[in-house]
């Protein structure tokens, strides 16, 4: 707000300065234990006997089941409370490990990834929107956008450190592991388990949070709200053609991108010595998530070249990326792979905010969350379906020709981009 005091940590009162710590190593936790395992998913699977198009369906699962859950939950914290919710979703957490850890077998694999997906869907804006209220109530009129600032620079260093980690644990340890039975790669999982029961007690310990009335009908309305929900956004986007065509658009941009972000280790590993190729694939995870910060970072100064033209930028920024993904396709050593991924993860980042600036353009307040409800379901519909149809031509096939016919939905993107770009020009909505 324009009436916020300028942000000073060093001016702050203890009782703020605390609440920020607080919450920082709670995200840098929380986001560490997923870093364990996010690195190493796709080749613990691949230990596991399952294919590509197995994996594929079970990130499909996660996917669906995100997105089938994440509107029945969106008021439950608000109704309940968010610390109990987010004790729920870190329960659901520790549930999915411990199935994963205790199966090769692909129908509790799927239950797992499902609890991975409900676990999601129980997070979204918990304990942000616990952060922000409790902040505001010990630094009243202080800006708090730097605050939440430091918070996502935690949750930044808990991915990528957690990332490098749990590349290195299977090639430190995961001999060890497999003498006595287990997989490698069931080390790094270990360790997240391990790491997410102690947030769990953090949360329970140092998360305070006023206890609120407990609203038995809270889950039940938020099932009953989702017919109203997807109906009222879905004909607010057939009010606003060029709604529409942005999010057609998104839904094309996840069919294509998904499936790289999910399988590109199986296809990297190969390429790498086995004593330390674990490690290397941690590191480019790592780099993975900063190469998109920087992107993100990079995106209002390449707006500005495009005279902050949102849908100019966007279709320039999708055009890059279809070329990259095809480049990166077409890599078959790891030098010229890692240099073609790392600049595919940055010019990933340099794709969200003209997309999300196009999208609160052409929205009123009123009808924002109804809005942003509409794009999460019908980008994770996005990313199941291509992460279904690459997984396919993987298998058939190979990855790289997977992920070509992927670059052809960003194409696709990129003309209802560009029709999109020619309305707004022209003041049409």
């Amino acid at each position: 707000m324009a009436s916020d005091l300028d942000f000073s940590f060093s001016a702050l009162n203890d009782p703020a300065k605390r609440h920020i710590r607080v919450f920082q190593l709670h995200q840098f936790l929380d986001r560490f234990a997923m870093g364990l395992t996010v690195a190493v998913v796709a080749l613990a699977l691949t230990d596991r006997g399952m294919d590509l198009f197995q994996i594929s369906l079970l990130f499909g699962i996660y996917s669906l089941t995100t997105m089938m859950m994440e509107l029945p939950f969106g008021g439950l914290a608000d109704a309940i409370g968010r610390k109990p919710v987010f004790l729920a979703a870190v329960v659901a957490s520790v549930t999915s490990l411990a199935l994963f850890l205790a199966t090769s077998d692909f129908r509790v694999l799927a239950l797992s990834f499902a609890f991975i997906g409900f676990g999601r869907a129980l997070r979204s804006g918990t304990l942000d929107a616990w952060f922000v209220e409790t902040f505001r109530a010990a630094a009243p009129n202080v800006d708090v956008q730097p605050a939440l600032a430091k918070a996502q620079w935690a949750n930044a260093m808990g991915l990528a450190i957690g990332a490098v980690l749990g590349g290195l644990l299977p090639d430190l340890l995961g001999p060890a592991a497999v003498t006595l039975g287990f997989s490698a790669y069931d080390v790094s999982y270990a360790a997240s388990l391990a790491v997410m029961i102690g947030v769990f007690v953090y949360t329970l310990v140092w998360i305070v949070e006023a206890p609120r009335p407990l609203n038995p009908r809270a889950l039940r309305q938020g099932f009953a709200s989702v017919p109203q929900v997807i109906r009222e956004a879905g004909l607010l986007a057939l009010r606003h053609p060029a709604l529409s065509m942005l999010l057609a658009a998104l839904a094309f941009f996840l069919m294509a991108t998904n499936p790289v972000e999910v399988i590109w280790p199986t296809h990297a590993k190969p390429m790498l010595e086995d004593g330390h190729a674990n490690t290397v694939i941690g590191i480019l995870t790592a780099g993975y998530f900063f190469s998109i910060a920087f992107g993100a970072s990079l995106s209002p100064r390449i707006s500005r070249l495009f005279g902050r033209r949102h849908a100019v930028t966007l279709a320039a920024a999708f055009t890059v990326l279809a070329g990259v993904q095809i480049a990166l396709a077409l890599q078959g050593g790891i030098a010229g792979f890692v240099v073609m991924f790392l600049l595919y993860s940055v010019v990933l980042g340099i794709c969200e905010t003209p997309a999300s600036s196009i999208l609160h353009r052409c929205v009123e307040d009123r009808q924002r969350s109804t809005m942003l409800s509409l794009r999460s379901l019908i980008q994770q519909l996005g990313a199941a379906l291509g992460l279904v149809l690459a997984g396919a031509i993987a298998e058939v096939h190979s990855t790289p020709v997977a992920w070509i016919v992927g670059a052809v939905f960003l194409f696709i993107a990129v003309i209802l981009i560009a029709i999109l770009a020619r309305r707004l020009a022209g003041g049409a909505g």
